[in-house]
């Protein structure tokens, strides 16, 4: 009779270790396998000018941060002030414009500051999904030779930027 117990019991504690586990993470953290390769490169028009466009190709040979944003999006709203202070700052940043209106991510840019050198428009995702984007905002570190070395997922704050950007920028930035 005790037998009988003991396998569902087993059963449970092994659905509820797997349960526990699943639950304590973060269901946005999905690791890239685009990191250590190449970045998709990308010809988008200029949120700015329809006239123009904003390419990828424009900063071969720097490193430089990605960052997926919308004005539809609270959490972008939310870093947006630290973008703006990283520019300040000299670290060059190429936005991507997604799924939004035009005029209104404009209006939000001209208002709250462009912390960007460049701003591509992509309100059908034609660029991003080549890049894993499923949310935003997301911040890419892509390297000299154009590779891909860094994935963040969420609002850019300070603490993440100091203990995790920071040092990768110092090690590629160092590399010849």
């Amino acid at each position: 009779m005790k037998a009988r117990f003991l396998i569902p019991l087993g059963i449970f504690l092994v659905l509820a270790i797997l349960l526990g586990y699943g639950l304590s993470q973060d269901p946005r953290d999905v690791p890239s396998v685009l990191i250590n390769e190449p970045a998709p490169s990308f010809t988008l028009p200029d949120l700015f000018d329809e006239q123009k466009t904003v390419s990828s190709d424009t900063m071969q040979g720097r490193v430089w941060l990605l960052n997926v944003w919308g004005t539809w999006c609270p959490e972008c709203w939310k870093e947006h002030d630290f973008l703006n202070y990283l520019a300040q700052q000299g670290v060059p940043i190429v936005g991507i414009d997604w799924r939004d209106e035009r005029a209104e991510a404009v209006a939000y840019l001209q208002k709250k500051g462009n912390p960007f050198l460049f701003v591509g428009f992509d309100p059908d995702s034609s660029a991003i999904m080549d890049w894993g984007v499923y949310g935003a905002p997301e911040t890419f570190v892509i390297d000299k030779q154009g590779m891909i070395r860094k994935k963040h997922k969420g609002a850019l704050y300070r603490k993440v930027w100091e203990e995790e950007f920071v040092p990768l920028l110092r090690q590629l930035e160092g590399e010849s």
